[in-house]
């Protein structure tokens, strides 16, 4: 396969890659692993919270701990994944996962399940970070949006299997065994993986980041459709991580004079992110952190993981129809996000981004009325009860057909190449800040602003995600990695307005 990609003139430079595209999926798996972990303890916490017998706060610390403990893992992952690899860095990842659902698996009380979900929540850390950051890196720029939406087309997966996961083991085994099932079957894939990912080849930008320019010309061959694409792309890579040497002899050789650089600009990095950053670089963490507090400070989290609840409230109360109606949000979500991986090099990330935060103000205004509406009526309401389903499966729809996959292809294609794994991280930290918050409140929440109320203060949220970006966030489709930085200077900031992909 390598030879037929390099030969050139076989193949049009933008025509689709195939070796690559197989390289995004394998990092991609590691967010099955996370959907599934995430889809599954929303029906398993019914069944938690039955057998050890916890009350609503330990609820809300268990589905929220994760999070936090996520936060631990990117700010950790960072770092790592520049020291010792992207592909290493998901390998780490799957072993975190593998010991942490282990110890959910055999949960024998709270704090050993506690234990777990933290130990979980790191490898989640890394996997939010390093998957898409990897799928950018090998990507070319007519395919990058596509590939580097496979980690969250992943995550949707997941959770749809959670919630399959959910409805079968809790319906055919004993209380006791079905939900230490449910959380420690995830232990297989994630040993599976942790070996699989081994065959993947190295991110050719980090290790052109580390001066192996020989192993990285090699990947670009793999990863290109012809040669001279390779070339290019091995050119501009260069010339972004500041190496100027061109000796062809030389080429299968470290060149150790470029590892310098880099490792002074590791004690650097945290400078030219935050206390001195250039206009362009301040400009892109604006708009990193900004897209990531929005993806959850919107309430999705809220939908996902307590939308047994919001159901029950709505006016299903049996077991199984509450999990029955819960993988119709599974369904869903996949079913978008596949739109949505197609879309996001067709119609640009802004646009989507916009019809997304749209959608998402309408159904969540509709979803808090049809709650308001059955929780005031003392006898049960058929059409809020079909209205709440129907707004909550909108909402999950128009998120992962915009907010929810562009988070992060945007996120990890803006930054440079020596500030992308750093700047990426502190996206990712806020991420999980916001997530944790929103899982560990939104009980209580209800239980001051009611739970129509809560949907309707997350639609006034997503009605200021739609002006930030709607102000904020340049077109990135059809760019290079190499170009964002030219793409977010000041003197194009006009970019956002006038370029016609970005027109809603």
């Amino acid at each position: 396969m390598a030879n037929a990609m390099t030969k050139g003139g076989g193949e049009d430079e933008s025509s689709f890659n195939k070796y690559a595209c197989a390289c995004a999926i394998v990092a991609s798996m590691i967010s099955i692993i996370f959907g599934y972990d995430t889809g599954v303890m929303s029906g398993a916490m019914i069944f938690i919270k039955e057998d050890l017998k916890i009350n609503d706060t330990q609820v809300e610390v268990l589905a929220g701990i994760l999070n936090l403990c996520a936060l631990v893992g990117t700010l950790t992952a960072g770092r790592t994944s520049d020291y010792i690899g992207r592909r290493y860095s998901i390998v780490l990842a799957s072993i975190l996962f593998f010991l942490g659902s282990i110890l959910m698996g055999y949960g024998p009380n709270y704090p050993v399940l506690m234990a777990g979900r933290c130990t979980a929540g790191i490898g989640v850390g890394f996997a939010l970070l390093v998957a898409p950051v990897y799928s950018a890196e090998i990507s070319s720029a007519s395919s990058r949006g596509f590939l580097t939406s496979l980690p969250e087309l992943c995550l949707g997966i997941g959770i749809l299997l959670g919630y399959v996961s959910n409805y079968f083991f809790g319906k055919l085994l004993p209380l006791k065994l079905g939900w230490r099932l449910m959380l420690g079957i995830a232990a297989i894939p994630s040993l599976a993986l942790a070996l699989g990912i081994l065959r993947m080849p190295e991110s050719p930008r980090w290790l052109v980041m580390r001066g192996k320019l020989g192993e990285a010309k090699k990947v670009l061959l793999l990863i290109s459709n012809t040669t001279e694409e390779a070339e290019q792309r091995f050119k501009d890579i260069k010339l972004a991580a500041g190496i100027n040497i061109i000796d062809e002899a030389c080429q299968d050789d470290v060149v150790k004079v470029s590892t310098e650089p880099h490792n002074k600009s590791e004690s650097s990095v945290w400078k030219e992110l935050i206390l001195r950053p250039s206009s362009s670089v301040r400009w892109m963490l604006i708009t990193a952190v900004g897209i990531h507090f929005f993806e959850h400070a919107t309430g999705i989290e809220a939908v996902m993981l307590y939308s047994p609840r919001i159901f029950k409230q709505a006016g299903v109360t049996s077991k199984d129809k509450l999990l029955l109606t819960v993988i119709g949000i599974g369904v869903t979500k996949v079913v978008c996000l596949i739109i949505a991986t197609v879309l996001l090099d067709k119609v640009g990330r802004r646009r989507l981004l916009l019809i997304s935060l749209g959608g998402m103000i309408c159904a969540l205004s509709v979803l808090g009325f049809s709650l308001t509406m059955a929780d005031h009526s003392e006898e049960k309401l058929v059409w809020a009860l079909g209205l709440s389903i129907a707004s909550t499966y909108s909402t999950v729809g128009f998120f992962n057909i915009g907010l929810g996959p562009v988070t992060w292809v945007y996120s990890s294609e803006i930054f440079p190449l020596k500030l992308r794994a750093q700047g990426a991280s502190i996206g990712v930290a806020v991420n999980r800040v916001v997530n944790a918050t929103v899982s560990m409140s939104f009980i209580s929440i209800n239980k001051t602003l009611t739970i129509g109320g809560s949907f309707f203060m997350f639609a006034a949220i997503s009605a200021l995600a739609w002006a930030f970006f709607f102000f904020f966030l340049p077109e990135t489709k059809g760019k290079s990695l190499e170009e964002m930085e030219k793409l977010f200077t000041k003197n194009n900031a006009s970019n956002r307005t006038t370029d016609p992909t970005s027109n809603v």
